[in-house]
């Protein structure tokens, strides 16, 4: 068996596409998931499965939630391994200690063509980011409710994406290595 985090985009946010991570856990079981644990109801969850594809694993979760809720939210899915890279790469360890002001953005794929020139121009002056891979790292220390950056930051990668705090990844973090 191998463990999962799944990180769901969309869900529970301002009202809409409320789903309920009982629920949630619920289908994910009906899958064959084990050992399902959830994490505050913006969407984390930690299970063990069999699937070696996570691309399909997640398509599957997302029809699934789909079939019980109508409506799709998108999944990224990955392994304790590779969160643990991820982890490793953070290039603000000095932020580790306010941890809801570091923030790790997992995106769908690597961006082909990133805007980094208009990223910096909006950019807080106070904010510090760096882009690595299909992970794009932000320090915001004043907050992200009125980041400039955080508001076009989707646009500007160009690709879907879904973020957590340093305070979320380091509890998934720490719930994927209790089996």
């Amino acid at each position: 068996m191998k463990t999962f985090i799944a990180l769901f985009r969309g869900i529970n946010i301002g009202g809409h596409n409320k789903l309920a991570m009982k629920e949630l856990a619920a289908v994910l079981e009906k899958l064959g998931l084990q050992n399902i644990r959830t994490y505050i109801q913006s969407g984390n969850v930690v299970f063990q499965g069999k699937a070696v594809d996570a691309a399909q694993l997640s398509a599957q979760i997302g029809a699934a939630i789909r079939k019980s809720r109508g409506f799709e939210p998108r999944v990224l899915l990955l392994d304790a391994a590779r969160l643990g890279k991820i982890i490793r790469a953070n290039p603000f360890p000095d932020a580790e200690s306010a941890g809801n002001t570091l923030h790790f953005i997992f995106l769908a794929e690597i961006p082909t063509k990133p805007d980094l020139a208009g990223i910096e121009k909006i950019r807080a002056s106070s904010e510090r980011c760096a882009l690595k891979g299909d992970m794009f790292y932000l320090y915001a220390p004043d907050g992200i409710g009125r980041s400039k950056l955080v508001v076009n930051m989707e646009r500007l990668l160009g690709v879907p994406m879904t973020g957590r705090n340093w305070n979320t990844v380091s509890k998934l973090r720490e719930m994927a290595a209790t089996k």
